[in-house]
């Protein structure tokens, strides 16, 4: 699709306005450890990023080399990403939770000469994937190996002459390398342009709107599509007060300090403010609360302060299915959240309920400018806008198969289109198994059942070729606790179990699960079972656990433990 924006709206351009429009109000707020916040105004955020993006110029790189940032969120994250581009470079970031291969497998295949190596908690693992001889640069922040062995942000800044002018990119250069967290293989280099982040923004803020006044706590990796367009591309559009949070530990407190007014978070964070407001309060006790008039006002405020949402006026959720029963539960406490879908090949904007309509169970229409339509034999969704990708970097095989023939984007997943133009997903076009009884079972809608267990952290329902499909769960670190003890472990199966009869109940006789079982080793990015943002690998869940499955479904058993 042909892409125009208006020169204005695109980021270096965005950066000069604020510079030049509102230098001293201040835009990013930074804790840099024992509650000491560093604030930086537009004036310091424009300095530091010339000074930078002079330092990169003065390596002679040719126009369009690729440099990579990896580091968790911080101000000096959004920082390099300006000076890169300002420098007429393209940004590659990394997660911050990546294993050293798959580090050293992107740096390599972008082809970066540098990388930013910022705030991080597991450098250590990860140093041995950088090349030997990259150019590296540290952030304050970064770990004291990084600090030591490479010229840090602040030295760089302190002798080098900010680039003068107004350096701009063109809408259709390339910005950036997003690359996939890689639920199906190897991560992909998804290539966007500024263009496509600028119309992107402008779909988005027509459907959630913004505004500089609005304050956005920072917290899921910068790396990822939405953190990098809701938060990076809508700061830059909108002047908004951003925030950082810390650590894990940290994490309340910078919620109450940001207080912010637009909150994204994935359906595991919003599972575990609701089990933390269980510990605290029991489910009966709060719902009979809410229900009795004034009183239910004062707890909805109460339990949202508590959060640190009470000024949001915008929650949202993405990255996987948001449970219906999740979504009805904050509604009652007065925190209406809109479902969005997307995914790194279109800048996330694709679909999104509509804020103060009850859409619950879709994900509301597209965003304006956005095309939809469901293939008729495969059912896939498909979708078209101004903001698809280019393709992915050096794989024109990839890309080409990530078309139809007629040039919309094929996405992976199942859905239906309503008659109200609301679209409803019911899983991925490969997730689909057919049991031992020939019958085809859809994963996903399940999945979302059996996760509303409070124990579970994550699922899978598997089961290609047997008589009944299961159920594999890892427990959260609560439920692991309690099933320490002979005692604990028996009240949590009893549970589970009735948690499986209340779910077999809903299911047609082919999809009821035989069995749940239950691993309390975890699932992480390290032992390669899930992706940085949470997503299960399928494919690497059946690697590890298909062997045993024959002898799960034959055991009897409804409830099964089982460690690694």
């Amino acid at each position: 699709m042909s892409l125009s924006v208006p020169p204005e709206t695109l980021a270096l351009q965005r950066l000069y306005h604020w510079e030049a429009t509102a230098p001293d109000r201040v835009t990013l707020s930074q804790p840099i450890g024992q509650g000491v916040v560093q604030d930086f105004t537009w004036r310091q955020v424009a300095d530091q990023v010339r000074r930078m993006a002079a330092h990169l110029q003065a390596q002679g790189w040719e126009p369009g080399t690729k440099v990579a940032i990896l580091s968790k969120n911080c101000a000096w994250w959004l920082m390099s990403d300006l000076a890169i581009w300002m420098a007429g470079y393209v940004s590659v970031p990394l997660y911050p939770t990546l294993a050293h291969d798959t580090v050293h497998q992107i740096l390599v295949h972008s082809e970066a000469k540098a990388c930013f190596i910022g705030k991080l908690d597991g450098w250590e693992g990860m140093k041995p994937g950088v090349p030997e001889g990259m150019h590296c640069i540290s952030y304050p922040l970064s770990p004291s190996d990084a600090v030591r062995s490479y010229e840090g942000w602040d030295a760089i800044c302190a002798r080098s002459q900010p680039l003068q002018g107004q350096p701009t990119r063109a809408a259709d250069e390339l910005a950036t390398l997003i690359y996939t967290s890689g639920t199906t293989g190897k991560p992909k280099g998804v290539m966007h342009t500024f263009g496509n982040f600028a119309w992107a923004l402008g779909a988005g803020i027509q459907r959630i709107p913004m505004g500089e006044n609005d304050r956005i706590l920072s917290y899921l990796p910068l790396a990822h599509v939405v953190e990098r367009v809701l938060v990076e591309h809508g700061w830059l559009r909108t002047g908004m007060h951003l925030f950082f949070a810390e650590t894990l530990d940290t994490f309340t407190l910078d919620l109450q300090r940001a207080r912010p007014t637009v909150f994204f978070s994935v359906p595991r964070l919003w599972v575990k403010f609701q089990q933390g407001i269980h510990h605290k309060m029991p489910e009966s006790r709060l719902n009979l609360l809410l229900s009795i008039p004034f009183v239910g006002g004062l707890v909805r405020r109460k339990v949202q302060k508590a959060l640190g949402l009470d000024q949001c006026r915008i929650a949202a959720g993405g990255a996987a299915p948001m449970p219906v029963a999740l979504m009805q539960w904050y509604s009652k406490l007065g925190l209406h959240i809109n479902e969005g879908y997307g995914m790194t090949e279109n800048l996330a904007v694709s679909h999104i309920t509509e804020p103060g309509k009850n859409q619950q169970g879709s994900v509301g229409p597209t965003y304006e400018g956005v095309e939809h339509r469901i293939d008729p034999v495969t059912g896939e969704i498909q979708m078209r806008s101004p903001a698809v990708m280019l393709g992915y970097y050096k794989e024109p095989v990839l890309s080409q198969e990530a078309f139809t023939a007629d040039g919309w984007l094929r996405t992976g997943d199942k859905g239906h289109i309503d008659t109200q133009g609301h679209l409803h997903i019911t899983g991925r076009v490969k997730d689909l198994f057919k049991t031992g009884k020939g019958k085809y079972v859809a994963p996903a809608p399940i999945e979302d059942m059996l996760g509303t267990h409070e124990a579970v952290e994550a699922c899978v329902v598997t089961g290609a070729n047997l008589g009944q499909p299961l159920g594999i769960v890892m427990i959260n670190a609560d439920a692991a606790a309690q099933a320490a003890t002979a005692e604990g472990r028996a009240r949590l199966e009893a549970s589970l179990g009735q948690h499986l009869r209340g779910l077999n109940a809903t299911l047609d006789p082919h999809e009821q699960l035989q069995c749940i079982v239950v691993v309390s080793t975890p699932w992480t990015v390290d032992n390669d079972l899930i992706t940085p943002t949470f997503k299960v690998k399928r494919n690497r869940i059946e690697e590890v656990y298909a062997a045993r499955y024959e002898s799960w479904e034959e055991s009897g058993k409804k409830v099964i433990w089982h460690d690694l």
